[in-house]
């Protein structure tokens, strides 16, 4: 059983994560290692430790990463982007850290937004590289069910304290010969998925199966959802955009991450567009 424990301060010197060409990682990955870019001195960014339990003799923690970007015409926009919750899905993993430090290079991409970024989701399932967590769950049919996963509580909980405008999840499918995405919540998710998936597209090919994962999709668009995945409160309302970005996973790891880098990027801007213009969100 998994036990709570308090809380621990972050680990200094930390190693470098996986090099950006997708190198493999050699003898068994380190959750917080891979996280360590995360925690040089002077980022412009906020990191905090989440939660912090045992599994065996090793204690886990998930970290959220806050950006700010600069002040827009109105309100700030709160968006909580996720990596990592089937622990063998790396891309988006590695494409949220990377995200991270584009926006300090260019934070005029965050203009308008505070963005939570939660860059590995499942750390016993990345440094096992499995899909499902080391209880043998897969996280993402967890959600609001009453689940006992202490992953699950903790993202349940930033979920309705910080009630975001908008979430993003980044995913890779095993089975599917190109991106796709699952459009769910606020009308506005098919304004803002549909150019962002034509950008995507020039990185990595999009599927335009009509079947896809067993869901009726069109143009790479699903618009419902399995139970249980990572989403808004049910009594969230109003109820924020909600999208969940799926790469394949056979394509090359760099063309994965990129993909995913080029529509965080469209999707942003998109809806900001869509605010700036004052129409119907």
């Amino acid at each position: 059983m998994h036990q709570l424990a308090p809380f621990l301060p972050l680990a200094e010197n930390r190693r470098a994560m996986l090099n950006h060409s997708g190198q493999a990682f050699s003898g068994r990955r380190n959750f917080r290692d891979t996280l360590a870019p995360l925690h040089r001195t002077r980022v412009p960014w906020f990191t905090t430790e989440l939660g912090v339990w045992r599994v065996g003799a090793d204690d886990y923690a998930l970290e959220q990463c806050l950006f700010v970007g600069p002040r827009g015409g109105g309100d700030y926009c709160r968006v909580g982007l996720f990596a990592g919750i089937h622990g063998d899905e790396t891309a988006g993993i590695q494409a949220a850290v990377r995200f991270l430090h584009e926006l300090e290079q260019q934070p005029a991409l965050a203009t308008g937004y505070e963005i939570y970024v939660y860059p590995l989701c499942n750390p016993t399932g990345f440094e096992d590289g499995t899909r499902h967590a080391r209880s043998g769950r897969d996280l993402n049919r967890e959600f609001w069910t009453g689940s006992r996963e202490p992953e699950v509580q903790i993202l349940e909980n930033q979920i309705r304290t910080l009630r975001f405008d908008g979430m993003i999840s980044l995913h890779a499918d095993s089975d599917s010969p190109g991106l796709y995405a699952f459009a769910l919540g606020a009308q506005v998710t098919q304004h803002v998925v549909e150019p962002a998936l034509a950008a995507a597209e020039k990185i990595v090919p999009r599927n335009r199966d009509r079947k896809i994962d067993n869901f009726t999709a069109r143009n790479g668009v699903i618009r419902k959802g399995y139970p249980g995945i990572l989403c808004a409160a049910p009594e969230a309302c109003p109820r924020p955009f909600e999208i969940v970005f799926e790469t394949p996973q056979l394509a090359e790891l760099e063309q994965q991450v990129e993909a995913n880098l080029v529509f965080l990027r469209h999707a942003l801007e998109q809806y900001q567009q869509l605010r700036a213009i004052g129409q119907d969100l």
